[in-house]
């Protein structure tokens, strides 16, 4: 009687157990070719510390190479949309690129998990969400510090695309409630080898310091060419240029450059009660005991990040419809933009209907080029 009771109910729970595990499909597009392969390769590279699950249910992830080239990044959101049928999907390593691919994701209404910052308005970005911090939340920093050390005026010299606009504006914006004054907006293209003009006329511009609105090597350019040109004075860089490759395109040139990033870079020297300690030590050590000591960088953080949001959301909108339809997209959308507490190894996600970001101050710190590492200012 015990045996015939027995089988029937092990057959129930293992018919249950098969209709709660449905697979999550996540598409990803990246450059880790071309211009913005420094960021790209670590980005990708993420994906092979993420767990097989997503959200309590198996996950496939699909990545395609975008080759840092915003037509190819187009064509491969379209094809894990329409073809491969992908739940959401994340990229891509480019604003110019990470832009066209939130146009896409509004116009196929799929969740986009921007790995970038986006040039669009918050009323365009309806179905993405955007990992890295704003850009006016990381730049006030390094206003704050200019003003805290007396300078007055800045040069500006930045990327001739979308990315160098948005640093450049929000530059503009902060720097003058904080007393000053932006002598040079200079740009140059991210192929480019010499920024010997641009540089000639930051240095008769005579500024107190330099903000440099680059990303990855192509940050370390301009850097190398004012100190070439014995310009002495400081030199400041935004989260798009903390990586590894910068300081070894860089070499001692780079030294003492102060840049703004996510607390991953340096976990070991956060106070113990900083919340996004634990989670970004852990990711940080597993990353470089995968890749080599000293590879830790912010972009791979993004990657994981997104996998954090996605990984919150995805129990939420499995109660309300099955993977691969339209109505498990939406609901995903729905539970990402509700997200609470989620701690990634950059910040504290709070996300909200008119909030695709969600974070706050506890998502940047000042970091410094100090005997070829970058360490935490304090």
């Amino acid at each position: 009687m015990y045996r015939k009771l027995l089988f029937p109910i092990l057959l129930s729970i293992a018919f249950a157990g098969a209709a709660v595990a449905q697979e999550v499909t996540i598409g990803l597009t990246m450059g880790a070719t071309g211009p913005g392969a420094s960021l790209g390769i670590h980005y990708k590279n993420a994906f092979q510390l993420m767990p097989k699950t997503i959200g309590g249910q198996p996950v496939k992830f699909i990545i395609l190479e975008d080759k840092t080239d915003a037509t190819e990044a187009a064509k491969n959101a379209r094809k894990l949309i329409t073809e491969d049928k992908v739940d959401a999907f994340m990229g891509s390593v480019a604003v110019p690129s990470t832009t066209q691919l939130a146009q896409i994701a509004n116009e196929l209404k799929t969740p986009h998990m921007a790995l970038s910052p986006v040039a669009l308005p918050p009323d365009k970005l309806q179905w993405s969400f955007v990992v890295p911090q704003p850009t006016t939340l990381m730049m006030s920093a390094i206003v704050d510090h200019m003003k805290a050390h007396g300078i007055k005026t800045v040069g500006y010299i930045g990327f001739s695309d979308s990315w160098g606009d948005i640093v450049y504006k929000s530059l503009e914006e902060l720097a003058g409630p904080a007393g000053i004054k932006i002598v040079t907006n200079e740009r140059y293209a991210r192929a480019d080898t010499s920024v010997t003009g641009q540089v000639l006329k930051i240095m008769a511009a005579d500024p107190d310091a330099v903000v440099v609105g680059g990303s990855g090597t192509g940050g370390a350019l301009p850097h190398l060419a004012l100190v070439e040109r014995g310009f002495k004075k400081q030199i400041y860089h935004n989260h798009g240029t903390v990586n590894r490759e910068f300081i070894k395109v860089g070499g001692k040139s780079v030294e003492g450059a102060i840049a703004v990033t996510g607390a991953l870079i340096v976990p070991e020297d956060l106070p113990a009660d900083n919340p996004v300690k634990k989670v970004a030590l852990d990711f940080t050590t597993r990353y470089e005991q995968t890749f080599g000591p000293g590879t830790r960088n912010a972009f791979a953080g993004y990657s994981y990040d997104a996998f954090l949001l996605l990984d919150a959301a995805v129990p939420v909108a499995i109660k309300k419809a099955k993977p691969g339809t339209q109505e498990f997209r939406q609901a995903l959308h729905d539970a990402l933009e509700n997200v609470k507490n989620v701690i990634g190894t950059h910040g504290v996600y709070n996300m909200t209907p008119t909030d695709h970001t969600g974070l706050d101050q506890r998502a940047r710190v000042l970091v410094q080029v100090v005997n070829g590492e970058w360490r935490l200012m304090k």
